[in-house]
């Protein structure tokens, strides 16, 4: 199980109140810690597209949306 923040694929979709707020943090927190561990940065806004490249490129073979809440998603990533 993976929670995430609510963040659509496309940039232009999640600027809204809420995205500019995970986009700050992100920009301030998320970010510099992956890069800190030679990590991708997604960042907090990464897209539900995006994580599932980075899962199945991990070796996880099946992935998908197990809920959904206003300000987060969460994924379901197995063998």
């Amino acid at each position: 199980m993976l929670v995430e923040p609510f963040a659509n694929n496309k940039v232009e979709d999640n600027l809204n109140p809420l995205g500019r707020v995970f986009y700050s943090v992100s920009s301030i927190v998320c970010v510099p810690a992956s890069l800190n561990e030679n990590g991708p940065a997604l960042g907090a806004q990464a897209g539900e597209e995006r994580i599932e490249e980075t899962i199945k490129s991990a070796g996880f073979s099946k992935f998908r949306r197990a809920a959904q809440t206003p300000f987060n998603l969460v994924f379901e990533a197995r063998p």
